[in-house]
């Protein structure tokens, strides 16, 4: 997962709102389709860019295609903005007040 195809993925609000749907459970790929006023090809493509993100993963059940979230994929998503946050709060002046870093 490169972090230049997982934010594309999620610069959409259509996929945002797919994401949205699917940490509730997974979900056929035709109840996708259902919750949203886009053709199937657009459905489709919207569902190819969150699998090629990683964010989603399918698993073919019978006639249906199920998909689910990648929390895996998250758990990093999370652990890079908090690297980041840690970054930027290391790259603050002190508070005003004499208080420093970490409370000493």
């Amino acid at each position: 997962m490169g972090l230049n195809t997982l934010f594309k993925a999620l610069s959409d609000g259509t996929r945002r709102e797919i994401l949205r749907r699917l940490a509730k459970g997974d979900m056929a790929a035709g109840e996708i389709a259902a919750a949203f006023d886009l053709s199937w090809p657009t459905i489709s493509h919207h569902l190819s860019v969150l699998k090629d993100a990683g964010l989603v993963q399918d698993e073919k059940k019978g006639q249906y295609v199920i998909y689910s979230l990648n929390t895996t994929v998250f758990q990093d998503i999370a652990g890079w903005l908090l690297d980041l946050l840690e970054t930027i709060r290391e790259g603050q002046p002190a508070e005003k007040g004499g208080t420093e870093k970490n409370g000493k």
